[in-house]
């Protein structure tokens, strides 16, 4: 048996503010085990009460996980005043607690997991417990074996201590489908001459194990080289697949969720 307020669970299931939900129930018949119900207060069991408004039944989920194919330009938070948001691009739940687990920089694509459930959060975010991220990095300059060695030993990129060992690798470009991405990026952007394609770029994939700001790009700035694109494919063992084109999301699997808890 799980106990909520009648109040809080149509606030979760997107039907508004607690105070415009008491107005709700002033103004709509809402029944609860098809009882009309007027006060917010209200313990329901959501395991077992039957919730409507109006007829229509409302579920309820205590937790929602969305893996989002983040596009460049937007920004990594719950809400802003000017700026379209990560969470904005979630259509199909209107519930007002959801929140990215970590940031993209807002020209970084790629996987974002979107979620209310704060304590997985913290546990996923939490210093010394990371997981394993691993990003598609497009490189301007000279990338090669000493950039794996250096990177697997740690840089220097101005913290008080050497980033932890990350793994490099250099890439054909038949041996991912993050080169067209790139590609598409450099030539729809306004702040990237497409003459850049004239040069020497080079694709990587580097997984790092610790979350510091801008960490990739200074990474490979300390070993004088520059990211022109950058996309995170994978966050533990949560990956990226062909059919979540750039700008769409979906619900976290049932398989999912057991992975990304037993993770931490």
């Amino acid at each position: 048996m799980k106990l909520i307020r009648l109040d809080k669970l149509l606030c979760d299931a997107g039907l508004g503010t607690r105070s415009e939900v008491k107005q709700l129930l002033k103004k709509h018949n809402i029944t609860v085990n098809g009882i009309k119900i007027i006060k917010p207060e209200t313990k329901v069991d959501t395991e077992n009460d039957e919730v409507a408004v109006d007829g229509k039944v409302i579920s309820h989920e205590e937790f929602e996980y969305y893996l989002l194919n983040k596009p460049a330009g937007i920004i990594s938070a719950a809400e802003d005043k000017k700026e379209k948001t990560v969470v904005d691009l979630i259509k199909e739940k209107k519930r007002r607690d959801l929140f990215p687990v970590g940031r993209l920089d807002r020209d970084t694509e790629g996987l974002l997991l979107i979620t209310n459930d704060g304590h997985l959060a913290n546990r996923l975010l939490k210093p010394g417990k990371h997981v394993d991220k691993t990003y598609f990095a497009y490189v301007k300059g000279p990338v090669n074996e000493d950039t794996k060695k250096a990177f697997l030993s740690g840089v220097d990129i101005h913290d008080e201590t050497l980033t932890k060992p990350a793994d490099l690798i250099i890439l054909k470009e038949d041996e991912s489908d993050c080169f067209k991405d790139a590609l598409d990026y450099i030539k729809n952007s306004d702040k990237i001459d497409e003459s850049i394609l004239d040069e020497k770029l080079t694709g990587t994939y580097l997984t790092i194990r610790e979350g510091r700001f801008h960490q990739v790009k200074r990474m490979f700035q300390a070993v004088g080289c520059e990211v022109i694109y950058l996309k995170r494919i994978s966050m533990g063992l949560l990956k990226l697949t062909e059919d979540l084109p750039i700008g769409s999301y979906r619900k976290l699997t049932e398989e999912e969720l057991k992975i990304i808890r037993s993770e931490n």
